[in-house]
């Protein structure tokens, strides 16, 4: 019998891997990114209160043109960064969410390390 293995459930198990090793404070807040098929989310979380200091995705309105290409991965990485920035927020820690670094992954990354963001 062919057992065929749940990928979102293997993705959730190396996530739980990466957040016991990850934690973000309020100094070095977490950047945390979630792909989906048709989207892409980046939120910078204070794990210490628990609550997002800021977000960026392709379902907002002021966003245009396709929502699930590198290219609009790394717009919303500059707009996290950008967003970050006015908050006063330098320094990150990147939370891959059990994704391979690559891709749209890592061109959220990119966008916000060329918008200022050091991690």
């Amino acid at each position: 019998m062919i057992i065929k293995n749940d990928r979102n459930k293997q993705r959730l198990v190396r996530h739980k891997r990466v957040r016991a090793k990850i934690n973000g404070t309020q100094d070095i807040p977490r950047l945390c990114v979630f792909r989906s098929s048709k989207h892409i989310y980046a939120q910078i979380i204070d794990d210490t209160k628990g609550e997002t200091l800021c977000s960026a995705s392709t379902i907002e309105k002021s966003f245009s043109g396709s929502t699930s290409d590198v290219a609009a991965a790394k717009k919303v990485g500059t707009t996290i960064g950008e967003r970050a920035k006015e908050l006063g927020i330098e320094k990150v820690v990147f939370d891959r969410g059990g994704y391979i670094y690559h891709g749209r992954v890592q061109a959220v990354a990119e966008g916000a390390r060329e918008a200022g963001l050091i991690f």
